[in-house]
């Protein structure tokens, strides 16, 4: 069984009681069950359970709630499992951008499909309220263990020094959230544990505001957090919790997109936090593939800086890679086409498969249908398919159409399936940051003018990189073809597709290079589900954010909706 900072979530139902702390951004949510009679104080006055309201504030990345029942689900839904926040922040990033497609036929999904969504879309009210369950949940865990709480309560020595040291980690979550807010939605209402507990009606701060506090908490938690000091085989306390370099990393992240956020690049700051990081202790993984597998919490820690961890057996979700790996499979293969055991699962969901410009980054059409014979680890896509959008008017929502995406896997470095005797549940953990991002990011921001690096050193990690892409899973390099010698915008924009595909950040990666709205750049069934514009048309530039949702419009009379919306 794979070690998980998740595990023990049963302990209380810590969803619905704290959830009594949230702001009024959440009120409007049809919860269930009602709030516990069980009160705050109560619960932290005992402080054995500290750990496991941290361990809650984590699972809300990952977990629809206390189990798979919908009577305990964080956010009532028909399927709890769309409302995971990890499985919505891979939708609203990749079906909205050029490298994934999804055949379910649910309109809320397909208006994903053709960026047609409206501030009434499921996946964009499910993922607001995400958001700030979490900004809620990790807002109450700091209104409750400020020093004069815990010397109230009596709370002292080890079981003191543990609650305040995991003020920090709830900061980085808190933080972490507050960033797909301003990612996804822009101007947003903000809280924080100084604003009154019950129903009051936040403020909305502008996206510029809200950067800044993300910016702020992130570099004052930097050096509270530890330092994580894994290796690879052996994963250690630190692992799947925030640490310094986690910190470091979203830092780096945050600046790469500050001018899209604010109007202001931070290019030089993105490459200070780009060596910090690096300077930090990680290395690539020996394997690209194995960074992806259900034992990529053993082989893969060099890499990975902060992962979403998962495990088949203590921490079910139909979110996370339980998502990504049978959503990619036929539930009815025929013939050659991918099955279950390929994968590690026993079957499969029949729902998302790549748009022809994934596969078109790794080489011709004519290599790619005919034998899929690419050097590149990294383009591990199924032989059975044809292109979707290529053949037929009708192809999308015929999971025939369409190359299978195979990255996400459930199987080990070994070939063994994964944990859950069922054959659903998946236990690979999503590297949500990782060395190989940062080197990009790194590569980038010097490309775009940021001061502290070079593009020398920016070559290194870049054909670091690419020859990692061509070594088999015993680090052997297998027909390499070469390093470059310089680089330009248009290549990391290329690399950062083939290297990230289907980690949950195409999306902003478009909007970053102007390519995201307009015609300059179509892909297949951009801003339209008529057959005849099956190539794509221009989308307007009020698309690179989501709308404020609709019930939130109506609850709080302080919130004003995107433009366009």
């Amino acid at each position: 069984m794979k070690k998980n900072v998740t595990r023990g979530l049963s302990t209380l139902a810590l969803a619905t009681v704290l959830a009594a702390g949230t702001s009024s951004c959440t009120k409007d949510l049809d919860r269930d069950p009602p709030l516990n009679s069980i009160t705050t104080d109560q619960i932290f006055r005992d402080p054995t359970i500290y750990k496991s309201i941290l361990a809650k504030l984590y699972g809300g990345l990952n977990l629809s709630g206390q189990d798979l029942s919908r009577e305990l689900a964080d956010i009532s839904a028909d399927d709890p499992g769309q409302t995971v926040y990890s499985r919505l922040v891979w939708k609203l990033q990749e079906l909205t951008a050029d490298q994934a497609i999804v055949q379910w036929n649910d309109g809320a999904i397909q208006d994903l499909n053709f960026n047609t969504w409206t501030s009434t879309n499921n996946f964009v009210q499910f993922m607001y309220a995400r958001i700030y369950l979490e900004v809620g949940l990790c807002n109450e865990y700091l209104r409750e263990t400020t020093d004069d709480k815990l010397s109230a309560r009596e709370i002292t020595g080890t079981a003191a020094d543990e609650a305040r040291a995991y003020r920090a980690e709830a900061r980085f979550l808190r933080a972490l959230a507050y960033m797909h807010a301003v990612d996804f939605f822009g101007n947003v209402p903000f809280t924080t544990e100084s604003d009154p507990v019950g129903y009051f009606y936040p403020q909305q701060k502008s996206r510029q505001e809200v950067f800044n506090y993300v910016e702020s908490e992130l570099r004052a938690i930097e050096d509270q957090l530890p330092t994580l000091q894994n290796t690879v085989g052996s994963i250690n306390e630190s692992y799947g919790r925030a640490t310094k370099g986690a910190a470091q990393a979203l830092l780096a992240r945050l600046y790469l997109n500050a001018q899209v956020y604010t109007g202001t690049p931070r290019w030089t700051d993105c490459v200070t936090y780009c060596n910090r990081v690096i300077a930090g202790p990680y290395a690539l993984a020996p394997s690209y593939r194995n960074l992806f597998r259900a034992d990529n919490n053993r082989t893969s820690t060099s890499e990975i800086i902060f992962a979403i961890t998962q495990d088949g057996l203590s921490s079910r979700t139909y979110g996370g890679t339980t998502f990504l790996v049978n959503a990619a499979i036929s539930g009815t293969p025929r013939g050659t086409q991918l099955k279950g055991a390929d994968q590690g699962v026993s079957g499969g969901w029949g729902g998302i498969r790549a748009r022809k410009t994934l596969p078109l980054l790794f080489g011709d059409s004519a290599t790619i249908i005919q034998n899929m014979n690419i050097a590149d680890q990294r383009a591990f896509f199924s032989t059975s398919r044809v292109f979707f959008g290529q053949n037929s008017s009708t192809d999308l929502g015929n999971f025939n159409y369409g190359v299978t995406v195979r990255k996400w896997s459930n199987l080990t470095s070994a070939g063994v399936a994964g944990s859950d005797p069922g054959g659903t549940f998946v236990d690979t953990d999503v590297p949500f940051l990782r060395l190989g991002d940062v080197y990009l990011m790194y590569a980038e921001a010097v490309a775009r003018g940021g001061a502290g690096g070079d593009q020398g050193t920016a070559l290194g990690y870049l054909n670091a990189i690419r020859q990692r892409a061509h070594k088999d899973q015993m680090g052997v390099v297998q027909n390499y073809p070469g390093d470059i010698a310089n680089y330009d915008l248009d290549y990391i924009l290329n690399e950062r597709g083939r290297e990230l595909h289907w980690e949950g950040l195409r999306r902003t990666d478009l909007i970053r290079f102007d390519r995201y709205t307009g015609s300059a750049y179509l892909w297949p069934y951009k801003g339209s589900n008529v057959s005849t514009n099956r190539n794509g048309v221009a989308i307007p530039d009020f698309r690179k954010l989501f709308p404020i949702p609709a019930a939130e419009l109506t609850a709080n009379p302080n919130i004003r909706q995107n433009p366009g919306y």
